[in-house]
């Protein structure tokens, strides 16, 4: 059974006091010598009747509509069962609740939908004793549930509670008539009284079923109480919201009419509305600005629509937000670029220290400027190397410079395609991407542009913002960038784009092949120091307040602060343990204590503790089976020592350290080489297959790569096959082949000063290399003899001893006697 939806079709209030007398007409069922009533049953379906309540209910099934014939026949009532699965169409004993109502059934009507109603009227709460038969309707046995009439005095007090509450539901749900709460007022049973306030209110299903099967009048108020709190709350907060809306709209309504009444006196006086004046100096704005012939016609445009539209749209503020967007960028606003080369070489030194390539590369822009001024095309720099480096702050001194504008945005992390074009004017807050943003902060069309973290873009399902930046970067496509928002081309052409990268390995290829790659090597030491007292111990000392005491830095103590103290490319760290010198002398001068006025290499352990980096160091002896390599790492260059341990076996090859595949394949090349060159060397053949080489690269926490250390390899190999020392002074670097030729590596520079730094004399380099020794200094240069060469066989003779300290492995002559016999 369900809720009917009554219309003016079913002329029921025509017919209803007619069907309600009709309904008392019928009486309730005697009991009989057990007690019990027997009845038809009517199933509800999604509706609870409670006793001494009129409503009306829809019937449709064959079963329901037999028992309600054979009631109105004799004038019996019938019980009604509420289902506990609403959809189960043929209930059996199982699906209805143990309480059921008694109720007296009025005439059917038909309805225009083809269905029948009826008004019902509940009498009495029964109990289900026994289902009597289910074909082909439903009759059971009953035993009737008497409630009493007479309240205590706590029933009574709970009664007024209920009304109290009830009547608060009235004034504020105008949906239940007042009438009820009259009603409700003059009934004086308790149970009564609870089941007409659970007939009208807007409960639950859920919350009806639970008052229904509640036979104690007591607990049922008790819970209806409760219910009537609830809802209460909702209503009240209802109201609330109801009692704001309302307010808002009056305020609208107020603030129209005003607008309105404003509107006709300034167009009495001739001054007409602030609206339509904002309007007119807005396009006044848009013919003043030197924009270019399509933005100003686009801006026009909206204008207009402006115009055209009520105040108060919602549209008008995106309108207005998309004008001033065309009307703040700088179309045509630039800056003269300082074109004197001395004076930008200048600039350069006195902000950085080192850093030729890039400076050699910017000073060559400004001469060709300087030469023809006209030029358009601008360089788009891609400035790579390790952080600290220096490669941002170059970059603000190359727009001193040039005596442009300096503005940077920082890639890294971004993952949205929208960050760079902006996002289209259909989405709401949009906005243009961080060009277009950072353009209109330059103010000027042709600022210094600075895009830091280059290599950190990372693209996901909201699109790839390294291919957004393909156009930015193109000098053939950037005169006419497209931006979602401004839907209009911008001029980049004149910009001059510096990008920043850790690394080239995670750029796009087609975006590198956009780019001037200018690599920035880490400092090596002798820089660093240079650095510190040209740039960071000044810095620091002012920073600390300390400019009195005229502090300073003997070289040894600076020395020592880089090599003990710091390990990286850069100066940050250095810079951070210089403050931390400058931070304890600025307190022992606030404390009124001793504070050093030089600080001395001694003195270091005291103000920055113990030593936190540990140097490879050069061997102290000549060694059999070990060689030093020289290898290149983010941080500069470092010595490498090579182990090799020779042992009885089956001829394997083990290679411990962490050594990549390059590295790998480097060792097993110098093998190859070794075994080809076993008779010249005076090594037995059959040792390669009855010992096994071990070769270990110390830190084994520390990954290792590349072809570099080939040689290397080859020569601890070679000594420890042949027991002939390796010189403790000689480093080497370079690429083995099968053949045993020398191939060039990179890093030279960075190798041969940490090997100058380790205390070794000399440097065994691919003759290739030489080039790569103009920026050496002159001290490294001196102090270092660095051979040249070409083939494995003159590094053997350089690195290795002439004559055997050790004896060379050697197989047993019972081992190759049991390997006869065994073939």
């Amino acid at each position: 059974m369900s809720q009917p939806n009554w219309t003016e079709e079913d002329n029921f209030d025509l017919t209803l006091s007619q069907r309600t007398e009709e309904l008392y007409r019928i009486p309730n069922l005697e009991p009989k010598a057990d007690g019990l009533i027997e009845a038809a049953v009517l199933p509800l379906r999604d509706m609870v009747i409670f006793p001494r309540m009129v409503s009306p209910i829809f019937v449709g099934r064959e079963s329901s509509l037999l028992a309600l014939h054979e009631a109105q026949v004799n004038e019996h009532t019938v019980i009604g069962l509420t289902q506990r699965d609403p959809e189960t169409n043929d209930p059996g004993a199982e699906d209805f609740l143990p309480i059921g109502v008694e109720m007296a059934v009025g005439r059917l009507l038909n309805m225009p939908d083809g269905s029948r109603s009826a008004l019902v009227q509940g009498r009495r709460r029964v109990e289900i004793v026994e289902f009597i038969r289910l074909k082909p309707y439903i009759k059971v046995r009953a035993r009737v549930i008497n409630e009493s009439p007479v309240a205590d005095r706590q029933t009574q007090a709970l009664m007024r509670s209920v009304l109290n509450s009830f009547e608060r539901c009235i004034q504020l749900d105008r949906s239940i008539p007042e009438e009820s709460h009259l009603f409700a007022l003059n009934i004086s049973e308790p149970g009564w009284l609870a089941d007409m306030i659970a007939t009208s209110l807007a409960l639950t299903y859920e919350a009806k079923l639970r008052l229904l099967l509640i036979l104690d009048p007591k607990a049922r108020l008790s819970q209806l109480n409760t219910l009537l709190a609830q809802e209460v709350d909702v209503l009240e907060l209802e109201d609330e919201i109801h009692t704001r809306v309302q307010d808002e709209v009056d305020k609208n309504q107020r603030e129209f009419y005003l607008r309105e009444q404003m509107k006709q006196i300034q167009t009495e006086l001739g001054e007409g509305d602030i609206f339509t004046r904002d309007a007119v100096d807005l396009k006044k704005k848009v013919e003043a600005a030197n924009l270019p012939e399509e933005a100003k016609k686009v801006a026009l445009k909206e204008v207009e629509r402006l115009n055209q539209m009520p105040p108060m749209a919602p549209e008008v503020g995106i309108i207005r937000t998309y004008i001033d967007w065309i009307l703040d960028l700088p179309w045509s606003n630039s800056t003269p670029d300082n074109l004197d080369v001395k004076n930008a070489a200048k600039i350069l030194e006195r902000d950085h220290f080192g850093l030729k390539k890039a400076k050699e590369r910017i000073l060559e822009y400004i001469a060709v400027r300087s030469l023809k001024p006209k030029k358009e095309r601008q360089p788009i720099l891609c400035f790579v190397g390790p952080p600290g480096v220096g490669k941002t702050s170059l970059g603000r001194s190359i727009a001193d410079a040039l005596g442009r504008k300096f503005v940077r945005v920082s890639l890294g992390g971004v993952r949205d395609e929208a960050e760079i074009r902006g996002h289209r004017r259909t989405y709401i807050g949009a906005l243009p991407g961080r060009i277009i943003q950072t353009m209109k902060r330059a103010g000027t069309s042709n600022p210094l542009f600075m895009l830091d973290e280059i290599d950190k873009l990372y693209s996901d399902f909201r699109g790839d913002p390294a291919s957004a930046m393909l156009e930015v970067l193109d000098p053939e496509q950037n005169n006419a960038f497209s931006d979602h928002y401004l839907e209009l081309p911008f001029d980049l052409s004149k910009v001059m784009f510096v990008t920043t990268a850790n690394s080239l390995s995670t750029i796009p290829a087609p975006l590198l092949d956009r780019m001037e790659v200018i690599e920035f090597p880490g400092y090596i030491e002798e820089e660093k120091m240079e650095i510190a007292n040209r740039y960071l111990i000044p810095r620091q000392i002012e920073e600390n307040g300390i400019e009195e005491l005229k502090l300073t830095f003997e070289p040894a103590a600076l020395q020592r602060i880089i090599r003990e103290y710091t390990y990286e490319a850069g100066v940050r760290g250095l810079e951070r343990e210089i403050n931390r010198v400058c931070r304890k002398v600025a307190r022992l001068k606030a404390e009124a204590k001793k504070y050093p006025a030089v600080i001395v290499a001694d003195g270091i352990d005291k103000l920055l503790g113990p030593q936190q980096v540990f140097q490879a160091e050069a061997e102290r002896n000549d060694e059999v089976g070990v060689a030093t390599s020289l290898a290149w790492t983010e941080t500069g260059g470092e010595i490498m020592p090579v182990e090799v341990a020779i042992f009885e076996g089956k001829g394997g090859l083990q290679m411990t350290g962490q050594m990549g595949e390059v590295m790998q394949e480097s060792a097993q090349a110098a093998m190859t080489y070794i075994k080809s060159r076993a008779a010249q060397l005076k090594i037995d053949m059959e040792i390669f297959e009855r010992f096994d080489i071990h070769i270990h690269m110390p830190e084994g926490g520390i990954p290792k790569d590349g072809p570099s250390a080939g040689i290397t390899m080859a020569t601890a190999i070679t000594s420890a096959l042949t027991g002939r020392p390796v010189s403790k002074n000689v480093g080497m670097t370079g690429e083995i082949t099968l053949r045993g030729r020398v191939l060039p590596i990179g890093g030279v520079r960075e190798k041969v000063l940490a090997a100058h730094r380790a205390g070794l004399k000399v440097v065994l380099l691919p003759e290739k290399n030489l080039k790569d020794l103009v920026d050496l200094p002159k001290t490294a240069k001196s102090e270092l003899k660095i051979i040249p060469v070409k083939h494995m066989d003159d590094v053997l003779d350089i690195a290795l001893g002439k004559h055997a300290v050790l004896e060379p492995p050697k197989v047993k002559k019972q081992n190759k006697e049991e390997s006869q016999d065994e073939e």
